[in-house]
């Protein structure tokens, strides 16, 4: 297991699904589908790093124009 740096920002469900203009339980199955990592907090709440989150944006854009 990885573990973060102190500079490392995390994103919540809800901001990622901003981003990507998805509905935050989108954002859910794509970590469960392997496409995001996700990072649990002592609460269980997922967390997803800005710059795997920035990385993915840029592929999905790519794709699409």
């Amino acid at each position: 297991m990885s573990r973060l740096t102190d500079a490392e920002v995390l994103l919540t469900p809800s901001e990622v699904a901003a981003l990507f203009r998805v509905d935050p339980k989108t954002v859910t199955r794509w970590a469960k589908a392997g496409k995001l990592t996700s990072i649990r907090t002592l609460g269980g709440h997922r967390r997803y790093r800005e710059s795997e989150v920035r990385d993915l944006l840029k592929s999905h854009i790519n794709t699409q124009g």
